[in-house]
Parts: structure tokens; C-alpha cells; sequence
């Protein structure tokens, strides 16, 4: 336990004289302590090596930049660097719009207002009624198409029938449907 305490006074102490001295020295050992461990960390949280490197590079000119910030008696050396490293990569994510998985709503959700839920219910029973009043070979085709999850070729290769049968087949399947569920 001694030998981490050591170290982590030895960031602190690297700390301490890049925001009072702008030591670059000092900056170079943290940098190479650091630059690996941040960059494998962001790897592991799923960005890709040109993200995870650039982004290394972001954090560690904002330890240089904001050396002034840290305060030992919040957080670790390391503590410090790894927060900074995981809001530049949810910030990265963000500006390319996808969502971190924290963002990502948890836990109990509002309950659906239950007209929708009883129009909804509603709506499903009269289409499955006008699914059922299908012809035989166009339900088999909506069915597959839309509940199997296949497409019209995949379709095509299980059932023998030609592409343009599937399509022309489909196509008044869901005509049919549209007029039943006005």
C-alpha cells in the first residue's frame, strides 16, 4: 500500500509543478504514464483507435492546460485524468449523436395514458381480423415479409415463386389491409 501512496504523491508532485512551473518534464512522465492507460481505457469503452487517440491527446493538453484544477483533496492524479478522458469521449459522442449508454433512460418509466393503450390494443385486433380475411397466399407472404422479418428475396429463394409474384402479391396484400383499417 506504501509503494501506491508513493505514487500517487509523485502525480501530485507532477502536478503541482506543471501548474506552478509548467514543467514539461514532468508533463513528459505523466504523459507517458498516462497516455497508454487513458487510451486503452476509451478502447475499452468502445471507441476506436483514431477516437481513443485523439482523444488521449485532448485530455492529456487539458491536464497541461487546466493543471490549475485539480485538487488533491478530491480526487487522485489518476481519478482526475480518467474523469476528464470520460466526459471528452461522452462529449465526442454526443457531437456524432449517439448515445452513451448512460444517457439511455433506466429504471421505472411514466405508464402510457390508457386510451392509447386501449386504441392501440384496438387497432391491433382489427388488423390481425384483416390479416386472417387475407387470401391464403398473400397472408403467408405479409406474414414472412413482415413477422418472419424476410425480404421479398429472401422470400422468393424459400418459397420457388418468382420475385415479381412476391412483389405484385405483397403490394395487394397491403392495399387490402390499408382499406380495412380506415
Amino acid at each position: 500500500m506504501k509503494d501506491n501512496d508513493g505514487k500517487r504523491m509523485l502525480w501530485v508532485d507532477h502536478m503541482a509543478r506543471i501548474r506552478d512551473l509548467q514543467d514539461q518534464a514532468a508533463f513528459a512522465e505523466l504523459f507517458d504514464h498516462f497516455a497508454p492507460r487513458v487510451k486503452g481505457f476509451l478502447i475499452k469503452s468502445g471507441a476506436d483507435a483514431s477516437l481513443a487517440e485523439e482523444c488521449t491527446q485532448e485530455v492529456l493538453a487539458t491536464c497541461w492546460h487546466k493543471a490549475h484544477m485539480f485538487d488533491p483533496t478530491r480526487a487522485s492524479v489518476a481519478t482526475w485524468i480518467f474523469t476528464i478522458a470520460r466526459n471528452r469521449k461522452i462529449d465526442v459522442l454526443r457531437k456524432q449523436r449517439r448515445p452513451e449508454p448512460e444517457d439511455l433512460a433506466w429504471g421505472p418509466q411514466e405508464e402510457p395514458d390508457q386510451v392509447d393503450v386501449l386504441a392501440l390494443q384496438q387497432e391491433s385486433e382489427q388488423l390481425g381480423r384483416a390479416i386472417s380475411e387475407l387470401p391464403e397466399a398473400q397472408r403467408e407472404l405479409i406474414q414472412k415479409a413482415y413477422f418472419g422479418d424476410l425480404s421479398q428475396s429472401e422470400i422468393a429463394a424459400h418459397t420457388g415463386l418468382p420475385l415479381g409474384t412476391i412483389k405484385s402479391r405483397i403490394r395487394l396484400a397491403l392495399d387490402r389491409l390499408r382499406r380495412e383499417m380506415k
